[in-house]
């Protein structure tokens, strides 16, 4: 009788990863599937320093060292140089500031699908997420399996061997955002592929520390992250463009 009971647990037991993988059939249920693995412990919001790379076709490079900050869901600021110099963006709710010297030189609306993808998500309702998602033009009825680096993944939003349709890629064992191709913001026409690499675990969430982006095949673009703090205490005025000047949390 013994026996028999722990055949049926372990048979229970056995068939709860394939019951999981069945249930994601599309984009949403991804997404959903995102959210729940972290929402009661990702967390609230991540400062660090980032090396920016811009990477041109003559093989020179140039590096700037960037100042960022998140807060979930949907805020970004950079500041770009210098603190003192007061130069930067902010994304927030999905509008982007450009700020020179502090004062603001423009806006224009504007997702990015990075902070989406790789912080929002576990951060706000699914449904929120999928509605972003679906404005900014990806299919989520689309979904197939594919591998990356040596790991199965979901790929949302294109058929199998389609790398021109909008499509993001999600690691199915941690279900952690590694790849993304959009139209560059230069000519629609071409795509760019985005990276998210050196997953880090840090406060019951993860952060990619290496950010590769590629256009026509060739890298253009790669993010490194350094002093890297969660659940930091930010002042409210950080995501205010009439604050930025008085909102610095870097080191001088």
């Amino acid at each position: 009788m013994k026996l028999t009971r722990l055949r049926a647990s372990l048979l229970i037991f056995l068939s709860l990863p394939l019951a999981h993988a069945q249930d994601v059939r599309d984009g949403e249920d991804a997404l959903r599937a995102m959210h729940d693995r972290y929402a009661k412990s990702w967390y609230a919001n991540l400062t660090f320093t980032q090396k920016s790379t811009t990477y041109n076709a003559d093989g020179t490079t140039k590096v700037e060292t960037w100042h960022e900050a998140l807060t979930l869901p949907a805020k970004l600021r950079i500041d770009i140089g210098p603190p003192k110099n007061n130069d930067g963006y902010l994304m927030v709710d999905g509008t982007l500031t450009i700020l020179k010297g502090g004062k603001e030189a423009g806006t224009r609306p504007s997702v990015n699908m990075l902070l989406v993808l790789g912080f929002d998500v576990y951060g706000q309702a699914p449904e929120t997420t999928a509605s972003v998602v679906k404005a900014e033009g990806y299919d989520l009825k689309k979904l197939h399996e594919d591998t990356w680096e040596g790991q199965p993944v979901y790929v949302v939003g294109a058929e199998k061997g389609d790398l021109k349709s909008k499509q993001f890629w999600v690691e199915k064992k941690r279900l952690l955002f590694v790849r993304l191709f959009e139209p560059t913001r230069a000519d629609p026409n071409k795509f760019q592929e985005i990276r998210f690499e050196d997953y880090r675990e840090i406060a019951g969430g993860w952060v990619a520390a290496r950010v590769e982006v590629y256009a026509d095949e060739r890298k253009v673009f790669s993010e490194d992250y350094s002093d890297i703090q969660s659940n930091v205490k930010l002042d409210p005025g950080t995501f205010n463009p009439k604050q930025f000047n008085a909102t610095h949390w870097e080191k001088p």
